[in-house]
């Protein structure tokens, strides 16, 4: 099943569009009432792509990111591998979603792509032991481009502001409930050319176990959405770049960048 979260072209109550969660198909959205991770019911409203804009599919308290999670990647920033799983978080401001544009920030010389899987939560989850299955509180999987400045994130050592300005996290273009995370391929292209290609089974910690790490530390919510890391080939966008991030058995996230001024 492919969830997705959008907004149509004509405007709603008072004016303002609303924004909507749905089914994609072959034939269109079919509009949902509720959310995906909690209670919901499929209403009789079919929307067609033509009269709507895809936004980003969750809106999540917080992202977790994991870092260096293939060792390609580590390798290629001249980093060791960690001994446990690295994470750090972006801020939900910095999400956008198919289609928005990355802004590029005065403040970088040096901004690049990061494809990733991104897992969205379902269900609460916090404090799993090692019998309990991570994979039952996940609703599914998107596509991440955990946009990166690199320049910054070398001066400050820590990764907050190289990750966090906003547009810096697209997400989309839907939810998809029905692939298997454990060996799935995940591309970058930039403007047609293909730079990054790894697939999931390379990750050092697979999704079931960072699920399950993270719970430890914090609790995660519905909606809530995991970028499980990037492989290997990241490089720099440039203002008139288009990027591309897809997952087999997801779809494509495509993102156009420009400079913040334009």
């Amino acid at each position: 099943m492919k969830f997705c979260r959008f907004l149509p072209h004509a405007t709603g109550v008072g004016g303002k569009p609303t924004a909507s969660y749905g089914i994609l198909d072959k034939d269109g959205i079919r509009e949902i009432s509720g959310t995906p991770w909690g209670r919901w019911t499929q209403g009789t409203t079919l929307w067609t792509l033509k009269v709507v804009r895809l936004l980003a599919p969750c809106e999540p308290s917080k992202i977790v990111c994991v870092g260096r999670n293939y060792a390609a990647h580590a390798a290629e920033l001249g980093n060791e591998m960690p001994k446990e799983p690295l994470i750090f978080l972006k801020p939900p401001s910095s999400i956008i979603g198919p289609e928005d544009a990355i802004l590029l920030p005065k403040y970088s010389n040096r901004v690049e792509h990061e494809g990733e899987l991104g897992v969205v939560i379902g269900k609460t989850c916090a404090h799993l032991d090692d019998e309990e299955d991570p994979l039952s509180y996940v609703l599914g999987y998107t596509c991440v481009n955990d946009v990166t400045a690199r320049d910054l994130q070398k001066a400050d050592v820590q990764f907050t502001r190289a990750k966090g300005f906003d547009t810096f996290c697209p997400v989309g273009p839907h939810i998809e409930t029905q692939i298997d995370p454990r060996d799935a391929l995940v591309e970058c292209r930039v403007n047609g050319e293909r730079r990054q290609s790894g697939r999931t089974s390379l990750m050092a910690y697979p999704v079931a176990s960072i699920v399950r790490w993270v719970s430890r530390m914090m609790t995660l919510l519905p909606g809530d959405l995991i970028a499980t890391g990037t492989p290997a080939g990241v490089g720099p966008l440039v203002a008139g770049d288009t990027v591309e991030v897809s997952v087999a058995g997801i779809g494509v996230l495509r993102n156009p960048v420009h400079a913040l001024d334009g």
